[in-house]
């Protein structure tokens, strides 16, 4: 990616089941064939390996662990964007054994902030973000992943969640494969601010990044885990 790219280092995805109905999936913003041979595999694999152990976390391990990140998560939004009266906030419905934040989601809703939620609307189209409230009477999205009902308000997110599959402590995030969120937040103006949510456990030495592959702006795990601003200057709502 140029330099110059307004949107350098943006780039992140949210849960997407793309890449598991599409195992050959090769990302639309472009690699090189060779290296995805080589590391498209091996990410494949590491995938399963690590959606599988989370999947075998006992009920109250998952609860703890959702616990501790909505504690983290409001402890960062708080402190970088103050009393987040009017933000948007994107969130995501958890599949998969993913970290529950729906507690956190209406946590948020009666602070002020405005929660969204991602959903395909179109195929290899850009995501589209809808208004959630805890009222919201959700229905059944592309993948079945629950969403909020095609009369709920379109919204731009100031910030963003990337569930981790995966991550390494340059940042950078293994996702689930799909690109869909890649797309999208090349057409968002301003970018959002995205966090990596995920397991302490799902460290790796290195996801081999690829050109695609840029480095999130923040990633939080139960732990903590390693939190980041590579970019500082980037405009904030």
């Amino acid at each position: 990616m140029r330099e110059n790219d307004r949107t350098a280092g943006r780039y992140a995805s949210p849960p997407c089941m793309a890449g598991d109905l599409a195992p050959d999936h090769v990302d639309p913003l472009g690699d090189d064939p060779e290296q995805l041979r080589d590391v498209g595999p091996w990410r494949r694999a590491e995938r399963l390996r690590l959606r599988s152990e989370r999947q075998a976390m006992s009920v109250e391990a998952r609860k703890s662990v959702s616990a501790a990140l909505a504690r983290h998560l409001k402890d960062l939004l708080a402190t970088r964007f103050g009393d987040m009266q009017d933000l948007v906030f994107s969130s995501y419905w958890p599949i998969k054994g993913e970290p529950d934040l729906r507690r956190l989601m209406a946590d948020l809703h009666g602070l002020g902030v405005r929660v969204a939620l991602p959903l395909v609307e179109k195929k290899r189209a850009p995501l589209v973000f809808r208004r959630w409230t805890p009222e919201a009477q959700m229905v059944r999205g592309d993948w079945n992943i629950p969403v909020p009902p095609p009369e709920a308000e379109v919204v731009t997110p100031n910030v963003a969640l990337a569930p981790l599959v995966g991550w390494d402590r340059e940042g950078y995030r293994l996702g689930y494969g799909g690109g869909y969120f890649d797309r999208t937040l090349a057409y968002l103006s301003p970018s959002p601010f995205v966090i990596g949510v995920g397991l302490q456990a799902a460290e790796l030495a290195t996801i081999y990044p690829q050109p695609h592959d840029i480095r999130l702006d923040a990633i939080l795990t139960e732990e903590g885990g390693q939190v980041m601003f590579p970019h500082e200057s980037a405009e904030q709502p």
